[in-house]
């Protein structure tokens, strides 16, 4: 069986973080697109749906989209205040759906719209693709193998040294949706969810580091408290000058990891702004000399790690894990096919967006909040 794909929304969110994984995975095939913009005269790449993808049906209405038999999986991928809502007209049009993050800009609308697809019998995920990122895998990867034994504490970063869109970030007052919390944080609040599991509480300090008064928060520090004593911090901050930016420093009783970045953004995101496809061979490997560091008081892996006299300890640069975007959409396909288990559930998606209305909560009450 061949899943027949319809896209909303023809943006870079589309043509860079969706489009391309699609392709990659042979068990969909794009049927059709939902771009308000007519065909165009002049066949510029990039310009529009119909220059780009050959063959595919152009919709110019939801209507006209959603009524399409032809398509038996929606992606959606629109501006984020209208995520929601395309996902819910995709259920009620009986098409199962995957929405671009952040889900909602509540928890309540994402709690209504699992209902439905629960109702109607279909599935309903969220890109969550950062869970792919390289250095997510790799953390992973060592934590299945207990290098580190009991985690402690964790630091988990998504620093962003003069955001070019700090500038549209104009708005004194919040609204729901609006903010850091619900942009970088949907990526890596769920980083720290599928890595360490649900929280029982939160604290959490927004800040406005801009340079305008403004509630809405572009940077923040949320620290997720565990009930066997676990502290995890996911935190972005827009002020940022260092060398190399910081993506994970985590302690355990048995060793300790620590992973920089050159840039801010995954390698999978600057290999496909280069051209660079999917299923390239070298897709989603990181550079060299950007692996994280694995120090530990007995040996872990002696084909990395070397003792250090002056520490009494062992330590290396471990191996990347390379990063895999295309996996969510692999296990997307599986699930719609009856193979196997949706990997990103929406309710896990829901989960992270429960968490930045209860960060909210606790920077604008100034408290610790259980979560509830």
């Amino acid at each position: 069986m061949t899943i027949k794909v319809g896209v909303v929304g023809y943006g870079n969110a589309a043509k860079s973080f969706h489009i391309p994984f699609v392709q990659a995975v042979p068990a969909y095939t794009i049927t059709a697109v939902l771009q308000r913009a007519e065909a165009p005269v002049e066949k510029t790449p990039g310009s529009h749906c119909t220059v780009d993808l050959p063959g595919v049906r152009h919709h110019r209405t939801a209507e006209a989209f959603l009524a399409d038999r032809g398509i038996d999986l929606v992606v959606v991928a629109t501006r984020n205040d209208t995520h929601i809502e395309f996902a819910e007209k995709a259920l009620l049009a009986g098409k199962h759906a995957i929405v671009d993050k952040p889900f909602a800009q509540s928890s309540a609308d994402a709690d209504r719209v699992i209902r439905l697809a629960d109702d109607k019998g279909l599935i309903l995920t969220v890109f969550q693709n950062r869970r792919w990122d390289s250095d997510v895998r790799t953390l992973q990867s060592l934590l299945a193998k207990n290098a580190l034994g009991k985690i402690m504490e964790a630091e988990l970063h998504y620093d962003f040294e003069a955001a070019p869109w700090l500038k549209h970030m104009t708005a004194k007052e919040y609204t729901p949706g609006a903010g850091h919390a619900f942009g970088l944080g949907t990526h890596s609040i769920d980083q720290a969810y599928v890595l360490f599991g649900r929280p029982k509480s939160v604290t959490a300090f927004f800040r406005s580091q801009r340079g305008i008064d403004s509630e809405v928060e572009d940077s923040f520090t949320i620290i997720l408290q565990y009930a066997d004593e676990k502290l995890v911090t996911v935190k972005t901050c827009v002020v940022s000058c260092m060398e190399r930016q910081l993506k994970q420093l985590i302690r355990g009783t048995e060793g300790s990891w620590i992973k920089w970045q050159q840039r801010s953004t995954c390698t999978q995101e600057e290999q496909i702004a280069q051209g660079v496809k999917p299923l390239d061979p070298a897709f989603g490997k990181e550079a060299p000399g950007l692996e994280g560091t694995l120090t530990t008081y007995k040996e872990f892996d002696a084909s990395f790690q070397t003792y250090k006299p002056e520490t009494n300890k062992y330590s290396g640069q471990a191996p990347s894990v390379p990063g895999h975007w295309v996996g969510l959409y692999e296990s997307l396909a599986d699930a719609i096919l009856g193979k196997g288990e949706l990997k990103v559930k929406a309710s896990e998606a829901r989960d992270v967006l429960r968490i930045i209305e209860l960060a909210r909560e606790s920077h604008e009450r100034g408290v610790t909040v259980a979560w509830k």
